[in-house]
């Protein structure tokens, strides 16, 4: 068997991935080269892509081709009615990063909520050092007891979310993406009252017909002044444009980001004229990748290649 790599690089060089050697030959190319792309897989049994679209184009001459496999769970690369007309099975991993995204949605929003930006400068700087007084008050900041939590898109990092929250003493409410999510645990609401109410608002929803551009500059008035705007689910569920035209005009009071409506980041994004750290922190998609997840990841791509050649349905996407 022959396994190829298309963007190693995409799980980092600190993944051990030798457990791949146990299937046959395995090729790792770092990252995708589209002239290259089609002839490194031509005489591939398994592939494994992240982000490189497989359609007919790249996949034609691919003739023994049985299995891709995602390092990810979205599979909006896939080209479905080419890959089933070739009876070319996908495979993607699931709740690999859960923790991680968790763990990195507080991390954005204490990083805002406390001004750590400005009370790191302030000591760094030399004020503190100056100062009279053992402390310093000028950029104030709040507990979250008691304060509303809106969450959109009530999956399973939603869930975890909300837990982490409520053991902070915030209520929770969600507004389901899809219309058909219901919890019993928390509120649901509609998007215009969650936005309305929310101290914190946070993105853990897919990209879909329904979320794109779901936040824009009519719904961002609609926030509190002193509402912070949280997104890791995917990048174009906030307008990008209008995001930056409500942090420059404080319409509402900061904004962590670890998704972009492209990626890498656009020069011409109009988010990276805000060099002001307590209104925004971006983070070049890093939620999902911590050392943990990353290896989670791999294991889970390894389980699933095993289990397909022993003729077993795990993780298999239909599309």
């Amino acid at each position: 068997m022959k396994v190829v790599f298309m963007e190693a690089n995409t799980l980092g060089d600190d993944v051990d991935l030798s457990m791949f050697e146990a299937f046959g030959e395995v090729v790792k190319y770092g990252q995708t080269e589209p002239k290259e792309n089609a002839k490194r897989i031509e005489d591939a049994d398994v592939v494994i892509v992240n982000k490189i679209e497989m359609n007919e184009a790249l996949l034609k001459n691919a003739s023994k081709l049985k299995l891709i496999c995602l390092t990810a769970t979205g599979t909006n690369n896939i080209d479905f009615s080419y890959t089933n007309q070739r009876k070319i099975a996908v495979a993607n991993v699931k709740g690999y990063s859960t923790q991680s995204v968790i763990q990195h949605t507080f991390a954005l929003l204490f990083y805002l909520y406390e001004n750590l930006a400005y009370y790191d400068e302030f000591v760094k700087s030399g004020e503190y050092s100056r100062s009279d007084i053992f402390s310093h008050f000028t950029m104030k900041f709040h507990e979250l007891d008691q304060k509303t939590w809106g969450i959109i898109g009530l999956g399973e990092i939603g869930r975890g979310v909300a837990a982490i929250a409520q053991a902070f003493g915030c209520k929770i409410i969600y507004y389901s993406t899809s219309g058909k999510n219901s919890n019993a645990a928390f509120q649901r609401v509609e998007l215009e009252e969650l936005l309305k109410t929310s101290d914190i608002v946070s993105i853990h929803a897919p990209l879909s017909p329904a979320t794109t551009n779901l936040i824009g500059e009519k719904e961002l008035a609609m926030m509190k002044k002193s509402a912070i705007l949280l997104n890791l689910g995917r990048g174009p569920i906030i307008n990008q444009e209008a995001l930056a035209k409500a942090l420059q005009n404080d319409v509402i009071k900061g904004a962590g980001l670890d998704v972009l409506t492209e990626e890498p980041m656009n020069p011409a994004n109009p988010l990276i004229e805000i060099k002001d750290s307590t209104k925004l922190i971006i983070t070049p998609h890093i939620a999902w990748a911590t050392v943990e997840a990353r290896q989670r990841c791999a294991r889970e791509v390894a389980e699933n290649i095993t289990a397909f050649f022993k003729g077993e349905n795990r993780n298999i996407v239909a599309g």
